[in-house]
């Protein structure tokens, strides 16, 4: 009995011990720092180090989206709401638009504005995006176009959260429940 009872009180201990995980899915370590060169919703050409210094969140979607994408920003501004003063503050969330030919820098502005000042819109050209996505193993595909010359954009409806640094720290989806990524969010807030 002795020779299993002191590594589980070992193990036991080292629990208590140390930092809090995150409550939704964990990325650190797995996933790369924030890097991109892409064009925001004012015209203007910025990189991943024009939004270092705050908590970030990273979602890909389009604005022509007729469900995942206004259906999650709405669960993020809902989420940041939540959120205490600075933390609240801080908090931006990068929109980056998979479908540059129909989102321009004045659309993004226009769609991103509807959800709350910490939301801004970002895209750029095909080789920028697909750089972009493939570093976060993130799909998207534009569908064919029907007869008016609409289509649809299928892509992923993950969210990746990141540090002050720029560092990679969890992910989750819209459709989540919102106390833990309400609690990571505030662990996010304090997380250099």
């Amino acid at each position: 009995m002795r020779q299993w009872l002191l590594p589980v009180l070992t193990a036991l201990l080292l629990a208590g011990c140390g930092e809090q995980g995150w409550q939704t899915k964990d990325i650190t370590g797995f996933m790369p720092a924030l890097e991109f060169n892409l064009t925001d919703e004012n015209g203007r050409l910025v990189s991943a180090k024009d939004y270092l210094g705050k908590p970030t969140l990273l979602f890909f979607g389009f604005t022509h989206c007729p469900d995942v994408c206004p259906t999650t920003l709405a669960y993020l501004a809902a989420v940041s709401k939540q959120l205490d003063g600075k933390a609240r503050e801080d908090l931006q969330v990068l929109f980056v638009s998979v479908d540059p030919v129909r989102d321009d820098p004045q659309t993004l502005r226009h769609f991103t504005d509807t959800f709350g000042p910490q939301f801004i819109g970002l895209t750029g050209d095909k080789a920028a995006l697909d750089a972009l996505t493939r570093r976060y193993y993130s799909l998207y595909e534009s569908g064919a176009k029907d007869e008016a010359g609409n289509y649809a954009v299928m892509h992923s409806s993950a969210v990746y959260a990141f540090n002050r640094n720029g560092e990679a720290r969890f992910l989750f989806h819209g459709g989540d429940p919102m106390d833990p990524v309400i609690a990571d969010l505030r662990h996010l807030s304090k997380d250099d």
